[in-house]
């Protein structure tokens, strides 16, 4: 699965300067770049040639300095490889020449006013993101104090009325059902809703509501790291649970570790309130106190007396 170049042009707010040709079916498949300078005097070996090619003003003062023969040559042989696209940083512009074999041979040409750097840094944090690993999960994913809480457990057993009674408190929604995970890197989960139910939360007896609109723009957002799972299920009185919370349990998505709540749900218990103290406790942990372990050091005290 890539990434559409029309949604590059998008995002980065970059100028076509090839719009004749067809990128409906073109995509970027590597979240990487590349400045082709060693290209440019001739050296091909090892040429990451899928990556977006990026044209800085280093590369733009040499070619300049190259005969009108020579800069054929070597734009012949850069767009023979078939490259995703090729964009021109600072405003910079390709001569007639190149444009026109660049049409010819069918590669995308793009223009950015950014600065080389800023805009280097910026595609390849998006392309990280756009292309990483993805998975679809059933659950609520809400932002709560900045804490990226992932709610999951059986169909109705509460979590999208727990999420509604976040968002009247002041808490924001990133995705309710559906939630598409993404592994941006070894540390790092992210996510975001499918686009048709983005949004949206479904409360049975009531039907499909929609929070933007109800609550406005400050009650939602787009993406959000996952940093909690709080796993609900219902009460089993045979079963034992964690009370002290001196060790974490952790659940797995795409290999990385997310810190693990099994809340056991009964009638009467506010489950708003049980998530927002859990997203305050991790970050409390986070911050370096564990409230169990301070407990804990007080009983050992108070023993030694």
């Amino acid at each position: 699965m890539g990434v559409k170049l029309e949604k590059l042009i998008e995002k980065m707010n970059l100028k076509n300067l090839t719009p004749d040709l067809d990128l409906t079916q073109s995509e970027i498949q590597v979240p990487d770049i590349n400045r082709p300078a060693l290209q440019l005097t001739g050296y091909f070996d090892h040429f990451d040639s899928e990556r977006v090619q990026i044209i800085g003003y280093v590369e733009y003062t040499y070619l300049e300095t190259l005969s009108d023969e020579t800069k054929k040559e070597m734009y012949a042989q850069l767009l023979s490889y078939g490259i995703p696209c090729i964009v021109y940083c600072r405003n910079m512009e390709p001569d007639a020449m190149f444009l026109e074999m660049a049409n010819e041979m069918k590669v995308p040409i793009f223009q950015s006013c950014k600065q080389t750097s800023a805009f280097t840094a910026e595609v390849i944090r998006w392309l990280n993101v756009e292309l990483a690993p993805c998975i679809s999960i059933h659950g609520v994913l809400v932002d709560v104090y900045g804490v990226g809480v992932l709610m999951m457990g059986e169909s109705g057993i509460g979590k999208s009325e727990a999420a509604l009674e976040l968002i009247n408190r002041g808490h924001r929604l990133v995705t309710d059902d559906v939630v598409e995970i993404r592994k941006v890197s070894d540390d790092t989960l992210v996510g975001k809703a499918p686009d048709i139910t983005r949004h949206f939360i479904e409360l049975r007896g009531i039907g499909i509501v929609d929070v933007k609109s109800l609550f406005g723009v400050q009650s939602v957002r787009e993406t959000q790291t996952i940093d909690l799972v709080i796993n609900m299920e219902e009460w089993d009185k045979n079963r034992e649970y964690d009370r002290l919370g001196l060790k974490e349990e952790y659940t797995e998505f795409l290999g990385n570790k997310v810190v693990c709540h099994s809340i056991p749900i009964r009638p009467g218990r506010n489950l708003a309130i049980i998530v927002e103290s859990a997203a305050v406790n991790h970050r409390q942990k986070q911050m370096g106190y564990n409230a169990a372990e301070e407990l804990y050091r007080r009983v050992q005290e108070s023993l030694a007396k």
